[in-house]
Parts: C-alpha cells; structure tokens; sequence
C-alpha cells in the first residue's frame, strides 16, 4: 500500500512541474521567441485541451486497460515531448510539448484519483489522502519556479532548454519507480464494454449533483489557473521585478497551495468538507479586495529590480493567496467521489478533468485578454466574478450531497 502512495506521489510531483511550467513558458515565449501576451496565453489550451479530450475518450474505460499501464505510457510520452522540446527550442515546439504532457496527464489523473478510492476505506480519509496527494502537486510547482531560473541565463538565451534533461530523467526514474510496485487495481468496471462505459460517464451528466459539481470545479480552476500562468508575468510588470525573481516570487503562491492543501488534508478530518471550503471562498474574496491594491500601488513607485531583498512585503502577500485558494478544489473532488460507487471513479474523474481543463484554459486565455487590454494591473480583479459564483455553487452543492 506504501509502494502504491508513494509511486501516486512521485507521478504527480512530475506532471506538476512539466503542467504549470506554463506560466514560465509563455514568459520565456514572449521574450525569446516575438509573439505577444495574446498569442503566448494559447499555450495553455494547447495544454489543457488534450486533457479534456484525452480524459473524456478515455476516462469511462480506463480499469478496462489498467491504470499501471496508462500511468507507465503517460511517463514514456512526457520523456518524449522533453526531448521535442530541446531540439525543437520554438514556440510551435512549445506547443507540441504542452499538447503531449497535457495527453499524458490525462492519463495519469484518472489513474490517480481512481487509484485514490482503491487504497481509502472512508470518506475523510479519501479526503485526506486527495488533499495531500494535491499538496505534493503543488510543491511540484514551487520547485518549477526554481528549477527553470536555476538553468537561466542572461547571456545564453537557450540555456533555459537543460532543464528538459532533468525532467526527463525525473520522468524515467518515475516509470521505472512505477514498473517495480505490485498494483492491485480492483475488479469493478462501469459498464459490460467499452460503449457501455461510455454511456455509464454520459448518465453521469444527467444528475443535478455533478453537473452542479462540474460547473463548480470550472469555476475553481479559471481562478486558481488565472492567477497561477500570468503571476510571472504581473510580478515583471507591476512590481518592477527581473524575469528570473519574477518567476522565484510567482513559486510562493505554488507553495501557498501546496501547503494549504495539506493543511486542508489535516482540517478534513475533523471538520465538515463545507465549512473548510466556505471560509476559504471567503478569504480569498478579502484577500484580492484588500490586498490585491496595495500590491499594485508599491509597484508604481518601483524601478526594476533584480535582489530578491529588495521587493517590497507586500509583494510577498498577494501570492499567499493560494493557502486559501488551495483546499478548494481537492475536497470539493473528494466530496463528490465519495458520494459515489467506486465503480464510477474513474468516468467521473474523466468529466472533473474535462471541465478543469476547459475552465484552466478560458481561465488563461481570458487573462491574457485581460492583461493585454487592461494591464496586469486590473486584470487579477476580474477572479472576483468565477469566485463569487463558485460560492453561489458550493451552497447548491452542499445540500444535493447531504440528499445523495
């Protein structure tokens, strides 16, 4: 049972650092290869709509091809689209790298949150494990906000390329790791065969409480996503601050998260899923109404800088947005999942993972929009919209999962 947490672990920790290099990519896109805030912010559909393609074909039949095997084929592509995207060093090569590890993940994702209702017996403990299993994917992010600056350099422009060889030797170890560990995958499928499976995830759309959920999680990822991909690039033009300290500033709200998401784990088991989500909604309302401006005012008094020393505090409070951010979308997962048969685990990971990315995807997109129209100064404001009405679907929510 270790083996099989600890190999759940080490799958996501990967695909966090490939997934949300996002937000650096399309910095470095912008600088080294000409195309604007619009053009770059198509980089997270080219991620995130594999997801939701990969997920929906895949996710009703996926205990039918094992989820060892899809995880193991997911860790093979991303080795690949590593060495794509050294020797392609272009943003078309940017976008097939995205594309593939958006692919992939959606393998992975299935398998892990399926893989999550095997290896739990109840619901806080399926709310514990999903939690932490989601802290880790964070702390994944933070050290991608260290790693891609650790290989930068101002005089070779393409020697930011390197830390592709460390991800894909993180990506072998990984397989390798997953290839040794026995997996007992379970017994239960949806339907009789792959069509039937098929149909099994379409009736899932017919119930109120998952399309409540889907839309709620859509909501979840275009905040979360949003401020994630253009935090870099609001740290480089609202705090005056250097390419590289904008992306090591960006890795706190990728810690925020992390550790709000174990804290969650820890807060899961002793209160209700609907209270912890609640004040979280609420504070991180606070947080971009108070916060957010004081943010925005130290940085018009700033010229550039490159000394992490000489930000300013409040520059380091925005990002801890994320502790409040964070316990959001694990438990409101684990709330659903739980509230149905382990048998439909996986079809329903599959529509959680369509409506992530579909909502990952306009969320990005619209911020860059929002960014090149209005400036970075304005646009994080606009997360006020999706987090209102989140809250407005929590309350729906909570009442159809006491009736389930």
């Amino acid at each position: 049972m270790r083996g099989i947490k600890l190999s759940l672990y080490l799958n996501y920790f990967v695909f966090a650092i490939l997934l949300n290099s996002v937000g650096i990519v399309i910095l470095k896109s912008i600088s080294s290869y000409g195309v604007d805030e619009v053009q770059a912010s198509v980089l997270e559909a080219y991620k995130d709509l594999p997801i939701a393609i990969v997920s929906f074909f895949v996710a009703s039949f996926l205990p039918r091809i094992g989820y060892k095997k899809a995880m193991l084929s997911a860790l093979a592509m991303v080795v690949f689209a590593c060495l794509c995207m050294f020797f392609g060093n272009s943003f078309f090569a940017a976008k097939v790298l995205f594309a593939l590890v958006g692919a992939a993940f959606a393998l992975v994702k299935v398998s892990v949150y399926a893989s999550i209702g095997l290896v739990t017996d109840t619901k806080k403990q399926h709310s514990s494990l999903m939690s932490s299993i989601e802290g880790v994917f964070m702390f994944g992010i933070a050290l991608a906000y260290f790693l891609f600056p650790a290989f930068n350099s101002p005089t070779d422009p393409n020697s930011w390329l390197d830390v592709y060889w460390v991800l894909a030797t993180l990506s072998i170890l990984s397989f390798f790791l997953l290839w040794r560990v026995p997996f007992d995958e379970g017994a239960e499928i949806p339907g009789n065969d792959w069509k039937d499976d098929l149909k099994q995830m379409m009736a899932l759309c017919g119930k109120i409480l998952v399309l409540v959920f889907v839309m709620a999680a859509f909501l979840f990822v275009m905040v979360e996503q949003g401020i994630m991909t253009w935090l870099p690039t609001f740290n480089k033009d609202v705090l005056a601050l250097s390419e590289n300290v904008s992306i090591m500033m960006a890795s706190i709200f990728a810690v925020s998260l992390g550790l709000g998401r174990l804290i969650a784990g820890y807060l899961s088991q002793r209160y209700s899923w609907f209270y912890v989500v609640g004040g979280c909604i609420v504070l991180t309302v606070l947080m971009v109404i108070f916060v957010l401006p004081q943010t925005v005012a130290a940085g018009q008094l700033r010229e550039q800088t490159d000394n992490l020393s000489e930000v300013p505090i409040i520059g380091y409070a925005f990002p801890l947005v994320g502790l409040f951010v964070a316990p959001i979308y694990p438990l409101l997962n684990s709330a659903v999942l739980s509230a149905l048969p382990k048998r439909l685990h996986s079809p329903m990971t599959g529509l959680i993972i369509v409506f992530s990315a579909l909502g990952g995807t306009l969320g990005s997109r619209a911020m860059g929009y929002l960014f090149a129209g209005l400036g970075p100064q304005e646009g994080f404001y606009y997360t006020l919209i999706p987090i209102s009405a989140l809250f407005i679907a929590l309350l729906i929510l909570q009442r159809l999962t006491r009736q389930n």
